[in-house]
């Protein structure tokens, strides 16, 4: 396993469909591509922004009742791609006894990402799908979850019916 961390939750242009980047901590610097669905992309840019709702989301709700239980998240790995699906678990420790469970990988990202999880990437799927992405040189390194948000509201902003079609 290869430890990652979540690099940048964005659409992509040409699908206009949202992409989260997992890039590798240490080493080359790879960064795997997984595509999610818009509301996924939103829950992750919300809790990467500190976004309070109302009502809880679905990962607050998860992340809620984990914590009421007294499991622990211990990792989400990032396991295979069969066809063009991305696979993942979830590592948890309740009690002393160890659970997995089988998860799409946005759901597992948007709740690790509200609990501080530590995310990892199986080596063979990095080896196979990992690529090293140019920096673009009109672009901060660093972006803001403000940014991140505002590109997700213009997506949003813009879906019709069709596009799931």
């Amino acid at each position: 396993m290869v430890e990652v961390q979540l690099a940048a939750v964005r659409v992509d242009l040409q699908s206009k469909m949202p992409v989260v980047l997992l890039q590798e901590r240490n080493g080359a610097k790879r960064t795997l591509p997984i595509f999610i669905g818009p509301p996924e992309a939103t829950a992750i840019a919300f809790a990467l922004q500190g976004v309070v709702t109302e009502r809880p989301l679905t990962h607050d709700l998860i992340r809620d009742m984990l914590t009421a239980f007294g499991a622990r998240l211990e990792r989400v790995v990032v396991t295979e791609l069969r066809g063009s699906t991305y696979y993942a678990e979830i590592h948890a420790d309740l009690g002393g006894r160890q659970y997995t469970v089988s998860s799409r990988p946005s759901d597992a990202i948007a709740i690790a990402v509200r609990l501080g999880t530590p995310l990892f990437v199986a080596d063979e799927l990095l080896d196979a799908e990992g690529v090293i992405l140019q920096a673009d040189e009109d672009e901060d390194d660093a972006e803001t979850p403000e940014d991140l948000v505002d590109q997700f509201r213009e997506f949003i902003q813009g879906i019709r019916p069709e596009d799931f079609s």
